[in-house]
């Protein structure tokens, strides 16, 4: 029988001709094995670094950018103006995928993760000393929404495959343990991003926050980032680890041929944890919006709740992998899109029940998020061939944050502030119906198959 192809074409065990990715790789060989334990060490970090950088944005579109960028709006304007620009990121990453695919295609893995978390880390800094409105007028929202677009380019251009090789190495019977592993920087992210913030409210008056507080949280994720670059560059760039994404076929494939081949499980992955995504910013960015907007609280304070939510949501993100193993990943997804789904239900009444309400609303979200989201990557890309799953698993990933949680802050505020919190119910009601429906038809195709 013949020998797979390797991804420069050559028969596997055949001659090999060097690369630019070769000798990139050789610029940090240890000469050791990669063991499982090692790459989640790297998943964690990649993963820890980017959800800091994500929620640095996040808490500032509703704190800083409003006033800063916008003040010539009144503050709920001013804040949905705010979430516009939010979303440009989550537009611009599967663009950026398409875009780094093929620089790893024609250079290396290596040069692509470097110059997408360069261009991250650009554009992080860059909103960290931009001027604001007052000083330069429209210019500045025009520099901050290329500043956001740069973010979403560089977010689909750092995809390095370690949580797609970590699952392929992960046992028969721990697979959502190892899925759940990545998932783990979203709730440390926010912790470390809402923590600092929350800091800065309560050290400082207003008036220093907005004028130059705000920017000390993007200098601390442009030096995350620079420190995440170097650990994930160490593991990249040794010939184990490039031995072990040849030996998986984890290499990206052309998009067309991708869309044109795996076009459906691309969007059935996408749906599948609608759900989880749409809860996401919903616990997350809109109830912070809504209480800075609507209630009397202290932004500072409610922030420390949400921080409190974040590490029961950590807990469940590491109970998810428990339960999953146990009754199936897909299982695990479908019922708590059902529980999802249930405490839609209870949005208006825990959103206007005063304190206890939002601090119920924040807390159950938080713990239902950590259970959901934790096992919300891969649940169905093990559909994807292996020579699709590089490429399909980025673009899946892309496409769930789009649909799932790009818009959310702006809708579920939109529909809160004109008809009502019973509206944002129905907005995530409807992403969890989503996600019982892509997994009910991906059940459905398997079995026909």
């Amino acid at each position: 029988m013949a020998k797979p192809a390797t991804y420069d074409g050559s028969a596997a065990g055949g001659p090999r001709a060097s690369t630019a990715g070769d000798d990139a790789r050789n610029i940090n060989t240890r000469g050791s094995h990669i063991a499982p334990g090692e790459i989640a060490i790297g998943v964690v970090i990649g993963r820890a670094s980017e959800y800091f950088d994500f929620f640095v944005y996040a808490i500032a579109s509703v704190l800083v950018f409003p006033s800063v960028f916008f003040p010539f709006a009144d503050k709920l304007q001013g804040t949905l103006y705010s979430f516009i620009l939010f979303s440009f990121a989550f537009i611009a990453r599967p663009i950026g995928t398409v875009i780094f695919m093929a620089i790893q295609r024609r250079y290396s893995r290596e040069a692509k993760l470097t110059l997408a978390l360069f261009i991250l880390g650009l554009s992080t800094a860059g909103i960290a000393f931009l001027p604001t409105y007052a000083r330069l007028g429209s210019a500045a929202l025009i520099l901050l929404s290329v500043l956001r677009i740069g973010q979403g380019l560089a977010l689909g251009g750092s995809w390095d495959g370690l949580p797609s090789l970590l699952a392929l190495n992960a046992p028969e019977n721990k697979r959502g343990w190892y899925a759940m592993l990545g998932q783990m920087g979203a709730p440390v992210g926010f912790i470390l991003a809402g923590g600092l913030f929350a800091f800065l409210l309560h050290s400082l008056a207003d008036k220093d926050f907005l004028e130059w507080g705000w920017r000390y949280p993007f200098y601390v994720a442009f030096a995350i980032n620079v420190v995440a670059l170097f650990a994930r560059l160490r593991l990249v760039s040794t010939p184990e680890y490039a031995h072990l994404l040849d030996e998986n076929e984890l290499q990206p494939t052309g998009v067309f041929e991708m869309v044109g081949s795996q076009g459906r499980n691309i969007l059935i992955g996408a749906l599948a944890a609608l759900a989880s995504y749409a809860l996401f910013h919903l616990v997350t960015v809109f109830p912070l919006s809504w209480i800075q907007l609507y209630s009397l609280r202290d932004v500072g304070d409610f922030l420390l709740v949400q921080i409190a939510g974040a590490a029961i949501a950590l807990v469940c993100v590491i109970l998810s992998g428990l339960i999953a193993d146990r009754f199936g990943r897909r299982n695990t997804l479908g019922s708590l899109a059902v529980l999802i789904a249930a405490f839609s239900a209870t949005v208006p009444s825990l959103m206007n029940g005063g304190e206890f309400g939002q601090n119920v609303f924040v807390l159950l979200g938080f713990a239902l998020l950590g259970l959901s989201y934790g096992q919300a990557a891969g649940a169905v890309t093990a559909n994807f061939p292996a020579r699709f799953r590089y490429t399909g698993a980025a673009l899946t990933s892309d496409l769930a944050w789009l649909v799932g949680a790009g818009f959310a802050p702006l809708v579920a505020l939109g529909l809160s502030a004109h008809f009502g919190l019973a509206y944002v119910s129905l907005y995530l009601l409807s992403g969890a119906v989503g996600s019982l429906a892509a997994l009910s038809l991906n059940r459905a195709l398997e079995i026909r198959n």
